[in-house]
């Protein structure tokens, strides 16, 4: 008798797990080139002596605020590493939610010996101030899901740490960054506001699908075996994650996905994630994004039996072309004995489709440089579940 316990750690797919992890810290950051630009130029003048930078960032969940913030101080301290020492803390506000608790988590990761209790606000900031010159260094302090604090303690505390060179003999001390959800200026006095800078507002919006595509590719190609998934595949997670521009639900269905395809396997299996693998998670989906299968109910005769052409192809495949659509839609007018609607007439069906949310497309380059091709999916649905909806309605539509 087999140990059911044996495919634990097996590794048949997964190689790394830590590229899984949402936490977990890429060697470079994908898919934000512009985003990234705009956060160094406000850091321009850093690698002077006396230089500080200030940035307020601020995105939807799943925008890559966090990591976006962690990648740049680390490669910052590589950048300055013989110019000017930096040190960076990174603290997150939701777990220390006072102005009192953030400075004792910024000492304790300066100094894990330095006393948590005892000290006012004002002496634990002249320790700060000490343990920072004492060792002729600058501070990036990330101040991460700042608005928890913001809402139980104020903005006094960014308003002395913008304000900690004042009355000392050097300057250059301190840099700051603050990160939330919310528009947080709104949280702040206009004294905070006048010495973070307005303009130094950094706003990122949701990924796109192909930027989607970058983040799951660099986590796949650091935490797979190589040869278990193919560029289709990692498109089709892009697709299903692309209507919130969420990385981590991107993330969430490549783990989940290899957690399926790990869990199947047996001497006969396939060691690849396969397109079953990926749909499998389309209930959930469904359920968060408020698309059901009833949404083919109101389609017309026509337009049935083009979804149920494609629902054909891509359960087994992650895509397919026009050219894919009208010829299976010619098979399966015939099956149902009904003449077929021009080139044009199944170009709009299709369309129809894409903005109902039913599949979606890509339009690419042919190999050769010429022309171009349109590849449709269906990442948002489980093309079997939409052909067995169709198969029981198309009789009575059709017979209207």
């Amino acid at each position: 008798m087999s140990n059911y316990l044996d495919r634990i750690g097996a590794g048949f797919v997964l190689a790394n797990p830590e590229g899984l992890d949402f936490d977990y810290m890429p060697d470079e950051l994908v898919g934000r080139d512009d985003i990234q630009n705009q956060l160094a130029s406000k850091f321009s003048t850093l690698s002077h002596p006396d230089g500080t930078g200030r940035a307020v960032i601020t995105g939807p969940v799943g925008s890559g605020k966090t990591v976006l913030a962690g990648t740049f101080c680390r490669d910052i301290q590589r950048h300055l590493a013989n110019k000017r020492q930096i040190k960076t803390v990174q603290i997150n506000c939701r777990n220390a939610s006072t102005s009192m608790r953030v400075v004792q988590r910024i000492l304790h990761k300066l100094d894990p010996g330095h006393p948590d209790r005892g000290l006012s606000m004002g002496e634990l900031l002249i320790s700060l101030r000490k343990l920072i010159r004492r060792d002729s260094a600058h501070l990036i302090v990330v101040l991460d899901e700042v608005d928890h604090m913001l809402r139980r303690s104020g903005d006094d505390l960014l308003y002395q740490l913008l304000r900690i060179d004042e009355d000392q003999s050097g300057k250059g001390t301190i840099s700051l960054i603050i990160i939330s959800q919310e528009q947080v200026l709104d949280l702040l006095e206009t004294a905070v506001i006048s010495r973070m800078g307005s303009t130094n507002h950094i706003i990122i919006p949701p990924y796109t699908v192909d930027g989607l595509e970058q983040i799951i590719k660099q986590r796949a190609e650091y935490s797979l075996v190589p040869g278990t998934y193919s560029s289709k595949i990692i498109r089709l997670i892009a697709e299903k994650a692309a209507l919130s521009g969420d990385a981590r639900r991107g993330i969430e269905l490549l783990s989940a996905a290899v957690e399926r395809c790990e869990f199947r396997q047996d001497s006969q299996s396939a060691r690849e994630i396969l397109i079953e693998d990926i749909h499998e998670a389309n209930d959930s989906v469904a359920l968060q994004i408020g698309i059901k299968l009833e949404v083919v109910d109101d389609l017309s005769a026509h337009q049935m039996l083009v979804l149920l052409a494609m629902c054909r192809r891509l359960k087994t495949e992650e895509t397919m072309s026009m050219g894919d659509v009208e010829s299976l839609y010619a098979v399966v007018c015939e099956e149902y004995e009904q003449k077929q609607k021009s080139h044009t007439t199944i170009w709009k069906y299709v369309k129809h489709l894409e903005q109902q949310q039913v599949i979606d497309s890509k339009v690419a380059t042919v190999s050769d440089g010429r022309g171009r091709t349109t590849h449709l999916s269906m990442p948002y649905h489980l093309p079997a579940d939409l052909s067995s909806r169709l198969e029981l309605l198309l009789p009575k539509r059709l017979h209207r």
